[in-house]
């Protein structure tokens, strides 16, 4: 076999294994962040943050799988505001892309109802509805076999809808929430001509968690660690686990671990009081790791603060310390 078929077997074969993983599972239900904690409206509707006067906005972008052909990228963007001490409403945008082969976008509208459990606890139930956009493209694909795998011969684009919930507990310095991001069992692929051509995407489920310490009551030194735990039928349950430093509420340096999977480094920075930005790296432990040069991750979280109060917005959340 020449270089060149070496080559576009070698092209074809992994943007066929990624294909497969995109029918099996979407962003929005098995998101692969390691900022997950801030990026927790995109994970459970139920997220508040308890502060009226705050408007926050987010974005966060990962290219995973650096320098394999076809690696995934993913977007996201949200929007939260506390509009009463009991209401608060978001908004999410989740965009997918696996090389050039695969494209998806998941919009979605979040409520959340907040109760007080005492003086410094409260309880939020939340709730989403959207809908996925789901679009393949196999037309730069090159065959070695004559004859058209039925699988790729017709391109797809779909519109499916979406519903989640969720359930958040937080105070000061921490919190838990448990979530189902999508609880409706939705079919990429269908049935066709007698060859099974199906990709379900079951519902997943998600517990997420933080504590905030304090040393000696030291406001510059916070140690943070936090997890999130998914589990999905007919898959091992997979875990996330970080802990991060902030000093002098500027600068936080963090580490990370995916189950099984990879190592990460973090870190962020506050370039204003209410504009922040950050940065990781994942370093991946399986035989991928010869095939790629790791995941890259960035984020940008800002506040805009109607209330003209001190700025810090997300000192008052549990999305941080």
């Amino acid at each position: 076999m020449s270089t060149i078929m070496k080559h576009r077997f070698l092209k074809y074969l992994i943007a066929t294994v990624l294909f497969l993983m995109a029918v099996k599972s979407s962003a929005q239900q098995d998101p692969m962040f390691t900022h997950y904690m801030y990026n927790m409206s995109v994970i459970n509707p139920a997220y508040a943050t308890d502060n009226t006067d705050v408007l926050n906005l987010g974005g966060l972008y990962r290219a995973q799988w650096v320098g394999a052909v076809g690696g995934p990228t993913s977007g996201t963007f949200f929007a939260h505001k506390a509009m009463s001490k009991r209401v608060e409403l978001g908004v999410s945008i989740v965009h997918d892309e696996i090389g050039d082969v695969v494209n998806e976008n998941n919009i979605y509208v979040d409520f959340a109802y907040v109760l007080p459990v005492s003086e410094t606890t409260k309880l939020s139930f939340g709730a989403k509805a959207g809908v996925t956009l789901f679009d393949t493209n196999f037309n730069g694909f090159e065959f070695t076999d004559p004859e058209l795998d039925p699988a790729f011969a017709n391109n797809i684009s779909k519109v499916y809808p979406n519903v989640g919930a969720g359930m958040y507990l937080f105070g000061d310095n921490y919190y838990a929430g448990v979530s189902v991001p999508n609880l409706l069992m939705t079919r990429h692929l269908e049935r066709q001509d007698g060859i099974v051509e199906t990709g379900v995407e079951a519902m997943h489920f998600f517990i997420t968690g933080g504590y905030v310490f304090k040393f000696n009551d030291n406001e510059n030194f916070k140690l943070k660690p936090a997890f999130m735990a998914k589990a999905v039928s007919g898959a091992p349950l997979s875990l996330d686990v970080t802990a991060n430093m902030l000093f002098n509420n500027k600068f936080e340096f963090g580490v990370g671990y995916r189950q099984g999977d990879s190592v990460s480094g973090l870190a962020s920075f506050y370039v204003t009081p209410t504009l922040r930005i950050g940065y990781s790296y994942d370093y991946t432990l399986t035989n991928l790791r010869n095939f790629n040069s790791g995941s890259h991750e960035v984020f940008l979280l800002f506040d805009i603060d109607f209330g003209k109060l001190s700025g810090k917005g997300y000192d008052k959340s549990p999305r941080f310390f």
